[in-house]
């Protein structure tokens, strides 16, 4: 009886607040790097619940979005930004391009989860959905390859992993970034980018979109995705051979949603985020093919048998997710991985090959030359080329922050990342030679 009269007062609360605002036609447009199927189910349940107000959905990633909002004039923009990236949302708020609305915000949700707050402290954008970062496994491609099912990122480091992971590329998707920062929050700069550059040397493929990699691995092309949870549930409760585990080493932050300043339509804007966090919009995350955590307590939903309890996710989560960090280093961070993984997947590929191969030659024939070759091809393939010392250089992570449309930045940039580049190549080059000389020195 309790559980349906919280869903009843939840849903009248949702109700209620919409009649309060003006009503009329409008059209709202969404500004998105969400899949199809999660946008689809939104628009028709909202377009249903509110006739007369349309729901238009502009899809990119949410690198490309942030940019996209920065280069259009007040009026022209979108009215509502949503995706998974806390931090391109504080990258939004800084450049005063998100506008408050606290009327949207349900009640009946918590303030935090785990230590982490599930709105903006300051006001400036919503939890709309919680998500983990982790692991996710073909059953059948582990099986066929006898591979054990991996618990840790650090597992992703091991030899017999190589060539079956797959990632996308933090530039192109935004919980690919969330993921690789909680790993840097996590271990430390130093350290994670050694264990990211390590993992990465073992990847198959760095995709273009975040759902290229659960794809894969929903049809085994790839046997290892490095995913956001939302994508991997939605394969498995789709009926997909898979699984997914959430390392230690994770963070449960909130997906957002924002009125974006200067939205053309903003009372309609309004309506339509208050549903999303409405009871009926919570309930659509559950659908098989979305497969999303809610910010409502179970209480008052109706989730699926066993699904996972976002709480209990937090409580053992090693890492509590600073945005406002993640926020000032965020285009560095990209930037690096993109000249250092992303553009010379190839050569990491090859050194660390070379580097597997060296470790089991001198393992089963010990040589103390050889162990000293590895260690500096080691070094060398798996040293990030910017130091902890310069993310904390506020003019370095502002340079970052510039407009590339101004020549002398953009130039400036370019050459930096031509260098970034360069130096990684010459690398990965050096570091496979030196394995391979040791690998030379066991026989």
């Amino acid at each position: 009886m309790q559980r349906t009269q919280g869903w009843l007062a939840a849903a009248l609360a949702a109700s209620a607040f919409a009649m309060a605002l003006p009503a009329g036609a409008g059209t709202v447009t969404v500004l998105t790097s969400f899949p199809k199927e999660l946008t689809t189910a939104y628009q028709k349940a909202f377009e249903a619940a509110n006739p007369g107000i349309k729901i238009e959905i502009l899809n990119k990633n949410t690198t490309a979005s942030v940019a996209y909002v920065r280069e259009l004039p007040e009026g022209q923009r979108p009215d509502v930004m949503w995706a998974s990236a806390p931090d391109a949302f504080e990258v939004l708020s800084s450049f005063n391009l998100l506008q408050s609305a606290p009327e949207v915000v349900n009640k009946d949700a918590p303030a935090k989860i785990g230590n982490y707050p599930l709105n903006d402290p300051k006001g400036m954008y919503y939890g709309q959905a919680l998500a983990g970062y982790g692991i996710s496994w073909n059953a059948r491609y582990l099986k066929a390859h006898k591979l054990t099912e991996p618990k840790e990122w650090s597992d992703l480091t091991r030899p017999e992993y190589f060539g079956h992971i797959a990632i996308s590329s933090p530039s192109r998707s935004g919980t690919t970034q969330l993921t690789v920062e909680t790993i840097l929050q996590g271990e430390g700069w130093d350290k994670g980018w050694s264990q990211l550059l390590q993992m990465m040397g073992n990847a198959a493929a760095v995709t273009d979109r975040s759902f290229a990699v659960p794809d894969g691995v929903n049809n085994g092309q790839y046997g290892i995705g490095i995913v956001i949870d939302f994508l991997a549930l939605a394969g498995k409760y789709s009926g997909y051979p898979v699984d997914f585990v959430y390392p230690s080493m994770t963070a449960v932050v909130p997906a957002n949603i924002a009125l974006i300043a200067g939205a053309k339509n903003p009372d309609e804007a309004k309506k339509f985020m208050a549903y999303t966090m409405s009871v009926p919009g919570q309930q659509i995350l559950f659908e098989p093919k979305i497969g999303r955590l809610p910010i409502l307590p179970y209480g008052l939903l109706k989730p699926p048998a066993g699904y996972p309890v976002p709480q209990d996710i937090a409580k053992r989560a090693k890492v509590q997710f600073d945005s406002q960090l993640s926020g000032a280093r965020y285009p560095v961070v990209i930037s690096l991985f993109d000249q250092m993984v992303t553009f010379r997947l190839k050569e990491l590929q090859a050194a660390t090959k070379a580097i597997h191969e060296a470790t089991h030659a001198l393992k089963a024939k010990p040589n103390a030359k050889g162990s000293e070759l590895l260690a500096q091809a080691r070094s060398l393939a798996y040293t990030p080329l910017v130091g902890a010392e310069n993310v904390k250089n506020t003019e370095f992570l502002e340079l970052f922050r510039k407009s590339r449309r101004d020549v002398a930045v953009s130039k400036q940039l370019t050459g930096l990342e031509q260098m970034w580049s360069d130096k990684a190549r010459a690398n990965y080059e050096r570091a496979r030679e030196l394995a391979e000389q040791a690998r030379g020195l066991a026989r």
